[in-house]
């Protein structure tokens, strides 16, 4: 793995945030934008993903990263909670609901491949040079 200077150049931290530009889309429309509290709560558990990541990669050292990378997952699993409610009660449909769905598992499936990555690996980040 080449050696990743900033957060931008990751490319799980792009994949989240394409996601959560994609659910402040999604949540201007219609119904979904006048319902505040889920509203609110979608665009913040999106952003939550991509906020958790920056701010692990940010800490410089490889166990605070890990530790920042599993409350991204976290983040991700209420998207996708309320990704099922937002279906539901009908704000979006069947069909982007399970769009969105896969692009939440992606995202959650590479957090935990990369997470996987990072304790197996011997670098520590600059914190432990």
């Amino acid at each position: 793995m080449a050696t990743i200077k900033r957060f931008e150049d990751l490319d799980i931290w792009k994949l989240a945030r394409e996601f959560s530009k994609e659910i402040y889309e999604i949540t201007n429309k219609g119904e979904f934008s006048k319902d505040f509290r889920l509203r609110d709560q979608i665009r913040a558990s999106s952003g939550s993903i991509m906020d958790n990541i920056a701010e692990g990669f940010e800490r410089d050292g490889r166990k605070e990263f890990i530790q920042f990378l599993y409350i991204a997952k976290g983040s991700c699993g209420e998207a996708r909670s309320q990704l099922y409610r937002s279906c539901d009660v009908g704000y979006i449909s069947k069909n982007d609901f399970e769009i969105y769905y896969q692009k939440a598992m992606i995202i959650s499936q590479s957090l935990s491949n990369f997470i996987k990555y990072l304790r197996q690996t011997e670098i520590n980040g600059l914190k432990n040079k």
